[in-house]
Order: structure tokens, then C-alpha cells, then sequence
């Protein structure tokens, strides 16, 4: 077995990044994505990967349109570089099949290592809940040889999970929903569900461990949720509110409780419900402090932002 101070990983993942790294294996890293960016002491290595969509110039009705043109006609939306991919040889290459618009395909980076490093070991990492994010580092930390940091790492996020699970035991729960995409609305999916139960709210037009998936702003508004969460994947806070300064909701949304009431947030979805990694959690307390800021606090000012009702055309 590869010992771990050797090992060489390549990440195709800003979670595995991060997970890499919460295990203490910065130094091997040896490549990763045009996303990864956190910690951002690895920032200075080498991209493997290319996105042919850009958050920053494109609506997110522009970019909805682009992906399911690019996948529906079974291409991808990201480009690997195969040539670094040879040169770096490396010994472990993290990768995913959860999603396409997500990450380079599975598909892809199995036929890139079967034809340009053959003696790659290459791991899929497919967690759809908060307890499978928690296997995955626990996996990665079998795979890199670091098993006791990793259950002690794990087992120092679950504590931190249970003490909000005990504190919101009793609370009133507010009906929160949590607004994965923009243009189309998207409900969430995978762990965010179990992120607003922990916090103390009840998750509405989401299932916990099931893929998001589309819904209509009809329907958000027949649901009329007490508190609405602004978190479309891949964004950051910033990124949100340029978005809304072109985006276009109903009317009628001036109806909506969470709107009326000034419970509309934005929230930084990439560091904390886009990525399957360690500061999951730390999107869990945060949301804990928009749900019940009576018990938590209010959140600071770099961990969400209050968006006005004049701010939702």
C-alpha cells in the first residue's frame, strides 16, 4: 500500500478538496478544479478542469438553458485536461457520479484513466445524505491511510450536529424553503432537507436524500413559507445578489409570508449546502440562527444577508 506522505491525489471535486485537506493531506494534492478555492492556500496549483459556462456573465435562466442543451445532447459542460492528467501520474483521483452539472462526468474520468494513467485509483464519492457526506471522509480517509483523523474529524461534526439537534427539540418550526436555482426554482434535495430539520424548521416541496428537482413559482407561493432561503448551487453570496437584480419573480410573491415578513435570506450556497464536505455544518448553524435567532443569535454579516422585499422584482 502507497504510503500516505506519497501519495499523489488529483481532486475533481471542491468537496474532495476540501476533505483532502481537512485530512491534513495538502501536500499531496497535486491538481485541482477551475472551483476549488477553499482553503485557499491550495489556490496556487494547477486546474485540471475547464467550465464552458460562466456564472459570472450569464442569467441563471441563460445557464439552465446551456447545461440541459449541452447534456441532453449527451456532451458535458466541463473540459478535463487529459495531458496534465498524464504528466502528474497520479496515485488517487477523486471524482463523482451524483451529478453532471456538478463535476466532469464519472464516465469521463474513467476513460481518461484508462487511457493516460491505467494504474490510477479512481473513487467516486456519492453522498446524498448528511450521514454519507460523513462516510465519505471516512472513506477517503481509509483510501489515503488517515483513518483516525478522519472518525475524529467526523465525530467532532456530528457532536456538533447533536448539540443543534438538542436545542431545537422544542422550538416552534417555521416552514422554511430553501431555493436551489433561480430560474427555473429548484426544491431542494440531498442533505439540505436535514440541514433546515436541524436547524429547527420544517423543510417544505423538498425530500431529504432525492435528487432537487424543478417546481414552479406557483407552487412556492401555495406553500407560502415563513422563511425563504436564497441558495442556488455553484453561488456565492455576492453572485446571488447580481442575480436578482435581473431576475423576475410573480406578483403575487409579495404575498408570501417570508416576504412579507422580511424572512427572505441569502445564504452562501457554495461554502456551505452546494459542496458535500466538512462546512456542511457550518451552513447548518448558520441556518440555525436565521430560524432562531431567540436561542442562536443573529447571524453575522459575512454569514448571510437579509434581502429586502424591494430587492425581489
Amino acid at each position: 500500500m502507497i504510503d500516505f506522505y506519497v501519495m499523489k491525489i488529483v481532486s475533481l471535486l471542491p468537496s474532495a478538496t476540501e476533505i483532502v485537506c481537512a485530512l491534513g493531506l495538502e501536500e499531496n494534492l497535486l491538481a485541482i478544479t477551475h472551483e476549488c478555492d477553499f482553503p485557499a492556500s491550495i489556490t496556487h496549483l494547477p486546474a485540471i478542469t475547464a467550465s464552458r459556462i460562466s456564472h459570472e456573465t450569464m442569467t441563471s435562466s441563460e445557464i439552465d438553458h446551456a447545461v440541459r442543451s449541452q447534456l441532453d445532447g449527451h456532451g458535458s459542460i466541463y473540459d478535463l485536461d487529459t495531458a496534465l492528467l498524464q504528466k502528474l501520474d497520479p496515485d488517487l483521483i477523486l471524482t463523482q457520479e451524483l451529478c453532471d452539472v456538478c463535476a466532469v462526468s464519472y464516465k469521463q474520468v474513467e476513460k481518461a484513466a484508462r487511457m493516460y494513467v491505467a494504474d490510477s485509483t479512481v473513487v467516486s464519492l456519492e453522498p446524498n445524505t448528511i450521514e454519507g457526506i460523513f462516510e465519505t471522509m471516512t472513506t477517503v480517509g481509509e483510501l489515503t491511510n488517515v483513518p483516525a483523523r478522519a472518525a475524529e474529524i467526523v465525530a467532532n461534526l456530528r457532536a456538533r450536529l447533536d448539540r443543534l439537534r438538542e436545542r431545537t427539540k422544542n422550538v416552534d418550526r417555521p416552514k422554511v424553503f430553501m431555493l436551489e436555482w433561480l430560474d427555473p426554482p429548484f426544491a431542494p434535495g440531498h442533505w439540505v432537507p436535514e440541514q433546515v430539520d436541524i436547524a429547527g424548521g420544517e423543510a417544505i416541496l423538498g425530500k431529504p436524500g432525492q435528487r432537487s428537482e424543478t417546481t414552479t413559482f406557483e407552487a412556492i407561493f401555495e406553500s407560502n413559507p415563513d422563511v425563504m432561503v436564497l441558495i442556488p448551487c455553484g453561488y456565492y453570496t455576492a453572485d446571488i445578489l447580481r442575480q436578482l437584480e435581473d431576475q423576475k419573480f410573480p406578483a403575487n410573491w409579495k404575498e408570501i409570508s417570508a416576504v412579507k415578513s422580511d424572512e427572505v435570506w441569502a445564504l452562501d450556497a457554495t461554502k456551505y449546502f452546494s459542496r458535500p464536505g466538512p462546512r456542511i455544518v457550518d451552513g447548518t448553524e448558520i441556518l440555525a440562527k436565521i430560524l432562531h435567532p431567540e436561542v442562536f443569535g443573529e447571524p453575522l454579516e459575512d454569514e448571510a444577508v437579509r434581502v429586502s422585499r424591494d430587492s425581489l422584482k
